[in-house]
């Protein structure tokens, strides 16, 4: 009996194991497979209705942030940055942005990082956080769209 119990215990945590396994897997090709597309009048449209309706009320209407953004705050949190030009959002590669999105800062930083930034799995789908970002994307000068398409072709090497 005991040995049919252990059995079962060592089935089940295998199982765990690969399904966790498999999550990883899936999750991880979508993010790789992340592509931005801000040239696409109709993705920029979806996101801009989408950025108004969850981003704009930490991020800012014009996507200028909150004030002092660089600057802590007493409860040891990061103001929400900028989105245009002035910020550091296009620092960031396509996959980064849309794991950032998707799963928020702590999933990245740590459980112990003090953030807002929560991620948006549960309201936004993949092709909807796709469309936020390219939205945001749009707005950028020609340069910096440039230098972030290259900083794109670049992590996709690696």
């Amino acid at each position: 009996m005991i040995l049919k119990h252990s059995y079962a215990k060592a089935f089940a945590a295998l199982i765990l194991l690969c399904a966790a396994g498999f999550y990883q897997l899936t999750t991880s090709s979508k993010v790789l497979a992340v592509l931005l597309v801000p040239d696409n009048a109709d993705t920029v449209r979806t996101g801009a209705g989408l950025y108004v309706k969850y981003c704009a009320s930490c991020h800012g209407a014009n996507l200028e942030g909150q004030p002092n953004w660089q600057t802590r705050l007493p409860n040891d949190r990061l103001p929400a940055p900028p989105h245009d030009k002035t910020g550091h959002t296009w620092h960031h590669n396509d996959a980064l942005l849309f794991k950032i999105t998707k799963l928020g800062t702590k999933s990245l930083a740590g459980d112990d990082y003090e953030t807002d930034m929560r991620g948006f799995s549960s309201e936004l789908s993949d092709d909807e956080i796709i469309a936020v970002l390219s939205y945001i994307k749009s707005t950028w000068p020609a340069e910096i769209r440039q230098r972030h398409d290259q900083m794109n072709k670049r992590s996709a090497k690696k």
